[in-house]
C-alpha cells in the first residue's frame, strides 16, 4: 500500500501531466477579412478588417469576439489599440482564441466619438451585423470550439454586444450561432431598455457609477426590470473607460453624454479595473466550463 506522501506525489504528477496536455501556446496575430452578416440575400456584404489572435491547442478552444468602442480598433499607425492588444494577450493567456473586429475602416471612418448621435453613418444596425458575422467566422475556424463563444465589447462596442444578443431583433433570434456569454464594459443601455432586452445568452454589464458619457442607471434598470440572465456590476467613483490605465481627463470634443456640450470624463480606476477584470475572467471561465 502506498504511503500518503507517495499518493500525494502521484496525484500532483497526474495533475501536472493533465495541465501540460491542456496547455496552449499563443501564436502571432494576423490580419484577416471577416464578412458582416447580410440582412437579406440581395444586400451587399461588407468585408471588414480584423485581427486574429490564435492559440495553438491540442483540441478546439473557446473563442472571444472583441468589439471596439467609438474610437475604433486601431491606433494612429493603423495597428491594434493598446486595449485590444492587452485583452487579446490576457484572453490568450487563459487558453482562448480571440478575434478583434474593426467596424470602421472598411466604411471609411476612423472614429465616431466626436459625431453626434443620430448623425452617424455607422449605427447599431451595422454593428449588430458585424458582430454576428464575426461569430459566424469564429464558428467556422478549425481551432475554435463553436459551442463555446463569447462577445466582449466596450462603450459603443458594448452597446453592439447588447444589439447582437437581443432576440427582439429577428436577425438575432434566427441566428444559428449562439454565444454562451455577452459582456459589455460601460455600454449605452438606453435603446435596449426602451425596446426591451431578451438575451440570447447570459449577459454581464460592467459600469461606472460616475460615468457621465454612458450612465450606469439605464443598465441597472435593464437588469431590474425582471429581465433574466442579466447581471450588472457597478463601481463607485468609476468613470467611462475605468478599465484603462490613463488618468481621468475631460474630453470636450465629445458632443454626447449626460450633459451634451459640456464634455465627458474618461480614464482609468485601478480598483474598478481589477475588480471588473476579475469578474470578467470568472464569468468567462464559468461559461466556457459549462457542458
Amino acid at each position: 500500500m502506498r504511503s500518503p506522501v507517495v499518493r500525494a506525489l502521484l496525484g500532483w504528477t497526474v495533475l501536472l501531466v493533465a495541465q501540460a496536455a491542456a496547455a496552449v501556446t499563443p501564436l502571432a496575430p494576423t490580419p484577416v477579412a471577416v464578412v458582416s452578416l447580410r440582412a437579406t440575400e440581395t444586400q451587399e456584404a461588407t468585408t471588414l478588417s480584423a485581427w486574429w489572435y490564435p492559440v495553438a491547442s491540442a483540441r478546439p478552444a473557446p473563442a472571444v469576439l472583441l468589439l471596439h468602442g467609438c474610437g475604433g480598433m486601431l491606433d494612429d499607425p493603423g495597428t491594434p489599440s493598446a486595449r485590444t492588444r492587452e485583452y487579446a494577450s490576457l484572453l490568450n493567456g487563459h487558453g482562448w482564441q480571440v478575434l478583434a473586429l474593426d467596424s470602421l475602416t472598411a466604411r471609411g471612418e476612423k472614429e465616431l466619438c466626436t459625431q453626434r448621435k443620430g448623425t452617424r453613418n455607422i449605427t447599431m444596425t451595422e454593428r449588430r451585423r458585424d458582430a454576428l458575422g464575426g461569430l459566424q467566422w469564429l464558428a467556422a475556424q478549425p481551432g475554435v470550439d463553436a459551442s463555446r463563444l463569447a462577445l466582449l465589447g466596450w462603450s459603443n462596442g458594448g452597446s453592439a454586444v447588447l444589439a447582437a444578443n437581443n432576440r427582439i431583433h429577428p436577425l438575432v433570434d434566427h441566428f444559428s450561432v449562439r454565444p454562451r456569454l455577452a459582456v459589455a464594459f460601460y455600454p449605452g443601455c438606453e435603446s435596449d431598455l426602451r425596446r426591451g432586452y431578451q438575451p440570447a445568452s447570459e449577459t454581464l454589464l460592467l459600469v461606472g457609477l460616475a460615468d457621465d458619457w454612458t450612465p450606469a442607471a439605464p443598465c441597472q434598470q435593464l437588469a431590474s426590470t425582471g429581465t433574466p440572465r442579466v447581471t450588472v456590476l457597478a463601481y463607485e467613483g468609476a468613470y467611462h473607460g475605468f478599465d484603462g490605465k490613463p488618468p481621468v481627463r475631460l474630453r470636450t470634443d465629445v458632443p454626447n453624454g449626460v450633459r451634451p456640450g459640456a464634455g465627458v470624463h474618461v480614464g482609468g480606476d485601478p480598483v474598478a479595473r481589477q475588480a471588473a477584470q476579475q469578474a470578467l475572467w470568472q464569468a468567462l471561465e464559468k461559461a466556457f466550463a459549462a457542458p
